[in-house]
């Protein structure tokens, strides 16, 4: 492989720095192996601030939010408010009252697939309508349409992919008709890496009067994400792979278009006022949230977003692509591999799926963990996109602004061995 010098100039500057905040990365796995934490596009490992944060809550802040007349309760709503602001701020958000806590993505995009599905005037969809995804989707952004339009007796339609795992826009225009009444579609694929022409396909949407929905799961962690540039109207993502807490996500929607969607799920919060024949209901945001939130949760990802913004989401989008890159180039070195989505370092995120002719993806992935390098196998929760080329599963090594030359260096050399081990050329 190329030298890290010559490969990566300035990549490691600042980079065991950003490594120092993240406390787990500095544990040795069994057989004495330094932690080479590769499945970040899973979760991404949290940095000592969002620790702390999370504990000084607990320790000094704990109660029950918007609910309670005293000091505890005042604070704590004061923290959870906080971070509802910082998630606004990092998005580009008009408001922060367009920013919904929720438990993760899926739970986001399941709250906007059954919305729209009891949505009534111009939302409404039904008969003759149709929703349009795409076939590189997680599973949490196809089973939610797939139930709405079987529901509803409206078409489920998708784009496509080319040979080399981009997005095939060449039916664009036939695809976004005037029966479009939903376009939702992922920013990065979790399984190919590909980053999608959100804000082109948005334009042509809006053009035939669609909503936009996008998964960004795996946009929001690596690349500047700016809801009112990119011209979408609903975004979801996902504390866990921001560098935050697992158990909270967000959803992100054009104020007036929550306005005029009904509630999700009912209960304490979500109401204006209740009496036993009707109920009214709270706007935006309180009208998603029915009951006791996540609240240590939410001050952990606002001192997540906080933490990068403070790096700068310009410096981890140029670490991605650097070590994305150096990434490629070392697994092109390894025989019989195959990588499953775009070769071109800028047209993708970090996560790396491949298969090596003749070893079965949990196999590489068990020889991999016991030599410190942890990655995934599987079929990612895209299986549509797998057997769009004919794998049943893959192994995915994705990096973050914390990895390192010499963790891919690691992965390159455990694949050498785990080729070995199985006996495989």
């Amino acid at each position: 492989m190329t030298s890290t010098a010559q490969r990566l100039p300035g990549l490691l500057d600042g980079l065991e720095l950003i490594r120092a905040d993240f406390p787990i990365l500095s544990r040795t796995m069994a057989g004495g192996f330094p932690l080479a934490y590769l499945d970040s596009a899973n979760t991404s490992q949290k940095p000592q601030v969002v620790i702390d944060a999370m504990v000084d809550h607990l320790e000094r802040h704990n109660a029950n939010v918007a609910r309670a007349m005293h000091q505890l309760g005042a604070e704590a709503t004061a923290g959870f408010e906080a971070a509802r602001d910082k998630v606004a701020a990092f998005l580009n958000a008009p408001s922060p009252n367009e920013v919904i806590f929720t438990k993760n993505a899926s739970e986001a995009l399941n709250l906007v697939a059954n919305t729209l599905a009891w949505a009534t005037g111009d939302l409404a969809i039904g008969p003759g309508d149709e929703v349009l995804i795409t076939e590189m989707e997680h599973h949490s952004n196809i089973v939610p349409w797939q139930l709405l339009t079987e529901r509803k007796g409206a078409r489920l339609r998708w784009f496509g992919l080319t040979e080399d795992g981009r997005l095939d826009t060449s039916n664009i225009d036939e695809l976004i008709n005037e029966r479009t009444k939903v376009v939702s579609l992922t920013w990065v694929s979790n399984m190919l890496g590909t980053v999608n022409p959100v804000e082109e396909i948005a334009r042509r949407a809006h053009e035939v009067g669609a909503i936009v929905v996008v998964d960004g799961a795996q946009a929001v962690p690596q690349m500047p994400v700016d809801v009112q540039a990119a011209g979408i109207d609903l975004l979801a993502f996902t504390g866990h792979k921001v560098t935050g807490p697992t158990g909270i996500g967000v959803l992100w929607g054009r104020a007036e278009l929550l306005d005029r969607l009904p509630p999700f799920l009912g209960g304490g919060e979500m109401i204006e006022t209740v009496t036993m024949e009707r109920s009214t209901y709270a706007r935006a945001p309180h009208k998603f949230e029915a009951g006791t939130p996540p609240i240590v949760e939410a001050v952990g990802l606002g001192a997540a977003v906080d933490y990068l913004a403070a790096i700068g989401m310009e410096n981890v989008r140029a670490h991605e692509e650097a070590i994305t890159a150096y990434a490629l180039d070392g697994l092109a070195t390894v025989r019989n591999l195959t990588v499953l989505g775009p070769q071109d370092a800028a047209l993708r995120g970090g996560a790396i799926s491949f298969e090596i002719e003749g070893i079965h993806p949990h196999d590489v992935s068990q020889v991999l963990d016991s030599r410190g390098i942890a990655v995934r196998a599987g079929h990612h929760c895209a299986k549509p996109a797998h057997q769009r080329y004919g794998v049943q599963s893959s192994t995915r090594a994705s990096s973050y602004l914390y990895t390192t030359p010499a963790e891919i260096d690691a992965l390159v050399e455990g694949l050498e061995y785990t080729k070995k081990y199985f006996r495989v050329d």
